[in-house]
């Protein structure tokens, strides 16, 4: 059985969802036969330059910095529930484009969850930015991606057309957020829901999954 899941590497709720969902797949009894796939979404697709997120988030939701310290700050008290260590006060946002690119290709490697969780780790644990060739490729050397392969991978226009068609398939599935996961293309989870939400869910679409095997 086949779980996708949007997300996007700038997402706090994203790796957080991606945590609980490892929690309930952990106790789950048949997790050698589910397979996770990483489908892309980018939060902010017309992002045209780098900003820091905190200036970013004053001015989309129209608060001061004191209100986005304590936004920043009731994340990362989430996280840090879930084993995470968020450092929110110098991330960086931009257009995470490229970075989805080569998570698609990473997958033809066996790479995608390892790349997945090495680009948030960086970026939510080390306020490392994940925008540019040079970003990117650092972060994929980390977990013994080759360094040139990776950059040859960014620098042409490979998985461009898969990254809007992740975007369009979410949005044709009725999800305008992330994260959003989808089980055997049936069942969907929309959010960091609680752990409880991904059991339930989990166990219900494997019960459908054997029963339209027989």
């Amino acid at each position: 059985m086949i779980i996708d899941v949007w997300a996007d590497v700038v997402c706090p709720w994203c790796f957080i969802g991606k945590r609980r969902l490892e929690k309930a797949l952990a106790t789950f009894e048949h997790r050698d036969e589910i397979t996770i796939r990483h489908r892309a979404f980018q939060l902010d697709p017309n992002a045209k330059e780098t900003l820091p997120t905190k200036d970013l988030l004053a001015t989309k939701y129209n608060v001061s910095p004191s209100q986005v310290r304590e936004m920043q700050a009731n994340v990362c008290a989430v996280a840090d529930g879930e084993g995470l260590c968020y450092q929110l006060d110098e991330t960086l946002s931009g257009n995470t484009f490229d970075a989805h690119r080569l998570l698609l290709w990473s997958a033809t490697i066996g790479k995608q969850d390892e790349l997945l969780e090495a680009l948030f780790s960086a970026y939510f644990e080390k306020s490392r930015p994940v925008f540019t060739h040079a970003d990117l490729v650092a972060i994929a050397l980390t977990i013994g991606i080759d360094a040139d392969v990776a950059d040859d991978i960014l620098r042409s226009d490979q998985y461009a057309d898969e990254v809007i068609a992740d975007r369009n398939l979410a949005t044709q599935l009725g999800a305008n957020g992330v994260p959003f996961f989808v089980l055997d293309m049936k069942y969907g989870i929309s959010g960091a829901q609680p752990l409880e939400a991904f059991t339930a869910t989990l166990n219900q679409a494997w019960e459908d999954y054997q029963a339209e095997l027989k």
